[in-house]
């Protein structure tokens, strides 16, 4: 009796496996909030360094990042397993407005004829640890945002929401 060995059966992500693309952008959302964390904390040294934040004005900035931060992580966490509103909501409240509020002053300092070079002349080490970080954060942000739409992760939101329509 002769038998023919069969490969054993490779498993395929179901319709409710997040692909690699919304894993990945869940990953960069948690990125993104340790940078926006990293900041937070510089901004609370350099404030109590220099007195210019009263211990109200600091409570409260902390208390409404810390709020942000664990909203952020609550939602993406909902979004890996693919509820349609939380992609949104990342999408539109940190992709668009988190990413507007980051940028905001930086533009405003170039369209009012500030210069890059300057800056980086007058920046101590604080403030290029600081840019590094809002650097991370906000290509962290942009690049989950974009992984949060590609096909396959239409697919998977598409799936979750209608699990007969799965692929």
């Amino acid at each position: 009796m002769h038998t023919t060995a069969r490969p054993a059966p490779t498993a395929t992500p179901g319709p409710t496996a997040p692909p690699s693309a919304v894993r990945t952008a869940y990953a960069l959302w948690l990125t993104a909030v340790a940078a926006g964390a990293l900041e937070t904390a510089l901004a609370v040294g350099r404030m109590a360094a220099d007195g210019t934040g009263s211990a109200a004005e600091i409570g409260v900035g902390l208390a409404v990042r810390l709020t942000v931060f664990t909203a952020a992580v609550l939602i993406a966490r909902r979004m890996r397993t693919g509820t349609r509103w939380a992609r949104i909501t990342l999408a539109i409240g940190l992709g668009v407005l988190g990413t507007a509020s980051m940028v905001a002053q930086p533009l405003g300092y170039l369209l009012d004829g500030g210069s890059t070079a300057v800056a980086l002349q007058g920046a101590d080490a604080l403030d290029l640890v600081f840019g590094a970080s809002r650097a991370v954060h906000v290509a962290a942000v942009l690049t989950a945002v974009f992984l949060m739409f590609r096909p396959a992760a239409n697919v998977y939101f598409r799936a979750v929401r209608n699990p007969a329509r799965a692929a």
